[in-house]
């Protein structure tokens, strides 16, 4: 019977891990710190043979802390074990960062089941109907939206296998093609926020999810972007490969009212304002407003941002002032020197010290200081000048001075002025009966997720909101979202036998409890593995520490003498080779705890080094033979698509990654500008 090439490839890489331990191994005069190295070797083998990755690191750092203790107290260390069990158990139960975890994919589930994702695919790909590759496209701008919303890499490519694919395969798309942007746009979810991949390594790391997540926006944007750019070009320059779609294809169907005013001229702005003001025989002046005003939406939104802007920009500096404070003995709210150490390089800042209300009393012969020229006798604390003092008129008419007297605009707001007003004008000229239809189906479609997605991580990244307080808020979200759809799509099924509120209803309730039930059970099912990962996780660090295991790597990194970008590349070509064999979670779980201590030796911020590794562990849902994103698209793929096929689609994604992660390294400005803005 012929093995498949997978088997072959799995078995090759264990011969390679077990054949170098057999033989370097001092078999004579075995230390701990060897132990620790054949553990690592062996949950490598243990994990490819198949077995339960959580169990195996639980089994395998039970025995070697076990190993470890004899070694030191054979009479204590079964209990000694015992209580490590326990105490690792304990601080996963008390992580409060791993709270964000379940309540994330609940709101995934719920977004997924929402109905949400055909429209938006559909109202894409008629918006993108002339830009070469459209249907592709359409797909990874899709995924890139479904995974802002949802963060799942499973339930995106799934999804978007049963809706993009065949749509591109019946327009005549290469398989190849067609599979590689599927199954590369489905795994955005893993880069970009609410990423479950970053607030593991968030866990794992000690550094905060809100920058990892305000840090991983212009990452994952960027390589969504250099996808689109590569089905662009390769459609242009290989039409064979992705033909252009039909006429009838891009056709969009338009309603009475559009079809009584397009005779009448093309533009949809000027045809409304002439129904509004003279009136259009067929067309009520109602329908007309309500029709421009879903029009003028475009503008208004950009005048909003741009007002925004204009007051964000311009707003006075606020100072400060501590000198009342100091005057009645609070010398403690007076600002201190800075502390906060930089960013750009490892050290998180140092934590502030806390005043614990106890002071040394001053010194005997202490003067206290004089009080400034003219400003007469210090007031007692509590006394306040009366309402109509001089000083009080003095102190309002200064704040109202600063309300009024904004700062000037520069010269940056005054470019977006005129980039805004440019895009208003095409965007009206261009502005056809045709596009009009496609906005609406925008607005039904992408503007609702658009507007959870803001609510959810723009509260997390402007610091409104926890992680999981935005992540409940955003499961809430997602059942409204759920339910809203639910109900438009039974009151439409219903419409030619008309619509009655109450079975519509109870249908949609009905539907509602099935929905909630099956995504509070692959949450608590997704949710349980990766806490028993992290259970599983601790008591190997462990067990790899008492042996000696990290310092005798620590040691050996460090006599190697790199440099710290001769230590990053090595990082990451580690991490992009164990990506091949293993999944993003057994690479975080087992071996980030190795690569972390050593970050302070080559001055590596962790949070940049925690950005290049989820933009590389992409690798693992996109490389054989552990691709699981192939496994996803080829079980809701027809059956004459292979896997070869869908791996060699994958390939020139991964080369695309590797040119994103250079861009990265060389320009970490891509991935530290948000959270230096925002924190720093």
């Amino acid at each position: 019977m012929k093995m498949r090439k997978e088997l072959w490839f799995g078995f090759s890489l264990m011969v390679l891990i077990i054949i170098p331990v057999i033989v370097l191994m001092p078999w004579s005069n075995l230390t701990n710190g060897h132990l620790g190295l054949m553990m690592l070797a062996l949950i490598c083998v243990g994990i490819m043979l198949g077995y339960p990755t959580a169990f195996t690191l639980m089994g395998m750092g039970v025995f070697f802390a076990w190993l470890a203790y004899r070694s030191v107290d054979p009479a204590t260390a079964d209990r000694r074990v015992l209580d490590l069990f326990v105490q690792r158990t304990y601080g996963v139960m008390s992580n409060d960062v791993l709270i964000a975890i379940p309540l994330f994919l609940f709101m995934g589930y719920l977004v997924e089941r929402a109905q949400l994702i055909d429209r938006l695919f559909r109202s894409l790909h008629l918006a993108t109907s002339r830009i070469p590759g459209s249907l592709a496209v359409a797909t990874v701008v899709t995924c890139a939206i479904f995974a802002t919303a949802t963060g799942i890499v499973g339930a995106v490519v799934t999804l978007m296998g049963l809706l993009a694919f065949p749509a591109m395969l019946k327009a005549g798309y290469n398989v190849k093609v067609a599979a590689g942007c599927v199954t590369a746009g489905g795994c955005l979810g893993i880069l970009i926020p609410p990423s479950v991949l970053l607030i593991v390594y968030g866990a794992v790391a000690g550094v905060s999810v809100v920058q990892l997540y305000a840090g991983a926006f212009l990452p994952g944007f960027m390589l969504a972007s250099l996808y689109i750019g590569y089905l662009i070009v390769l459609a242009k320059l290989r039409p064979d490969l992705m033909p252009p779609l039909r006429e009838e294809d891009r056709r969009v169907e338009l309603p009475n009212f559009a079809q009584t005013l397009a005779p009448r001229g093309s533009n949809a702005l000027a045809g409304l304002s002439r129904a509004l003001t003279s009136g259009a025989a067929g067309v009520a002046k109602r329908t007309a407003l309500g029709q421009l005003l879903v029009t003028l939406v475009p503008v208004l939104f950009i005048a909003a941002v741009l007002g925004v802007t204009y007051r964000l920009a311009t707003a006075p500096e606020a100072e400060v002032s501590t000198a009342g404070l100091i005057e009645v003995g609070g010398l403690t709210a007076a600002p201190q020197p800075e502390r906060e150490a930089s960013t750009g390089i490892i050290g998180a800042p140092e934590a502030e010290e806390k005043d614990s209300g106890v002071k040394e009393p001053p010194a005997e012969g202490a003067k206290e200081a004089a009080p400034p020229a003219g400003a007469g006798e210090a007031k007692p604390a509590g006394v306040q000048e009366p309402p109509g003092s001089a000083k009080t008129d003095e102190a309002k008419t200064a704040v109202t001075t600063a309300e009024d007297e904004r700062l000037p605009v520069p010269l940056w707001l005054w470019i977006a002025f005129g980039i805004g007003a440019g895009i208003v004008l095409i965007i009206y000229w261009l502005w056809n009966w045709e596009r009009l239809e496609v906005f609406k189906l925008l607005l039904t479609s992408f503007f609702p997720l658009a507007l959870l997605i803001l609510m959810v991580l723009g509260s997390i990244v402007f610091g409104l909101a926890t992680p999981s307080e935005a992540a409940a808020v955003g499961g809430f979200g997602g059942f409204v979202l759920a339910a809203v759809y639910r109900f438009i799509g039974h009151w439409r099924e219903a419409l030619p036998s008309g619509p009655s509120p109450g079975p519509v209803a109870w249908k949609t309730v009905k539907e509602l409890g099935s929905i909630l039930k099956d995504s509070s059970f692959l949450t608590a099912k997704t949710s349980a593995m990766v806490c028993w990962l992290f259970v599983g996780s601790g008591i190997f660090s462990a067990a790899f520490a008492l042996l000696g295991g990290q310092e005798l790597i620590e040691k050996w990194v460090l006599s190697l003498e790199m440099t710290p970008v001769q230590f990053m590349i090595l990082a990451q070509f580690i991490i992009f080779i164990l990506g091949w064999p293993l999944e993003w979670t057994e690479i975080i779980i087992i071996f980030m705890p190795i690569f972390l201590p050593l970050l302070p030796h080559f001055h590596i911020d962790p949070l940049f080094f925690g950005l290049l590794v989820a933009l590389n562990l992409q690798t693992a849902f996109l490389s054989p033979p552990v691709a699981m994103a192939a496994f996803y698209l080829k079980g809701v793929s027809p059956p004459h698509v292979t896997l070869n096929q869908i791996f060699a689609g994958m390939m020139p994604f991964m080369g695309i990654q590797v040119i994103a992660l250079v861009l990265l390294y060389v320009f970490p400005g891509i991935g530290l500008w948000v959270p230096h803005m925002l924190y720093k």
